[in-house]
Formats: C-alpha cells, sequence, structure tokens
C-alpha cells in the first residue's frame, strides 16, 4: 500500500476508534441505566447495552493503538448495522442514519485494510 494511503487509513483508525470509546465511556458515565432504558424502548434487551458499551469501549481504546483492528471494526459494523436498521433508518438519511453510514464504511474500511502504519496489529499477526 502506497504511504499515503496508510497515512489515511490510520487516521481513520484513529477517528473511529476515538468516536467509539467516547460513545462507550458515555454510556457508563452518564448512567447505563438511561442507556439500557433507551435500548428497551427500541424493542432490544437491556443486557446488550452493557455489552456494547463495553466493546465500544475497549474497542475503540484498542483501535487508537491499532490492535485488534479487524475484530474491533467487524464488530463496530454489525453494531452501525443494527443501529441503522433498529433505530436510525425511519428518521430517513439526513439527522437519521447518515453519520452511522459514515462510521459503518468505515469499519468496513479498517477491516479489509491489511497493512496500517503505527499499528501494534503489524507486529503481531504475522502476513
Amino acid at each position: 500500500m502506497h504511504k499515503y494511503e496508510e497515512l489515511g487509513t490510520f487516521m481513520i483508525r484513529v477517528v473511529t476508534g476515538l468516536i467509539f470509546f467516547t460513545h462507550g465511556l458515555a454510556k457508563f458515565q452518564g448512567g447505563i441505566q438511561n442507556t439500557t432504558g433507551f435500548f428497551e424502548n427500541a424493542g432490544l434487551p437491556a443486557y446488550l447495552a452493557y455489552f456494547i458499551g463495553a466493546v465500544e469501549l475497549v474497542g475503540g481504546f484498542s483501535l487508537l493503538f491499532g490492535l485488534g483492528t479487524k475484530l474491533f471494526a467487524s464488530a463496530f459494523a454489525v453494531i452501525m448495522v443494527g443501529a441503522i436498521i433498529t433505530v436510525k433508518l425511519k428518521s430517513g438519511f439526513v439527522g437519521g442514519f447518515e453519520f452511522d453510514l459514515a462510521i459503518l464504511v468505515m469499519s468496513i474500511h479498517l477491516f479489509f485494510n491489511d497493512k496500517q502504519i503505527f499499528a501494534i496489529d503489524n507486529h503481531l499477526v504475522k502476513k
């Protein structure tokens, strides 16, 4: 991969990690009961709030350092598809699911991308 493409992927990875880390943190700092209530109102089991919050928190932090990128990127893609289908789709594109769609595409990009600069995965995963 060309070094500028790697730099672009690095920026996508860090921004995606930061977004998910802060969203996961907010779920717990704001009171997980608020999030479980939101999930229940959306017709989802309340326990998913704990699971998704933890995945966002740990996965977002890990992405900042390029650790478990493919694993967490795929988990984030699944979370975004779920969010779009269960909550955001009915609000339409603008003001509805456009942000979630962007994060979904960023996560898919990270999943399919093999080599990234400044990533711990480069030293752990042998190609």
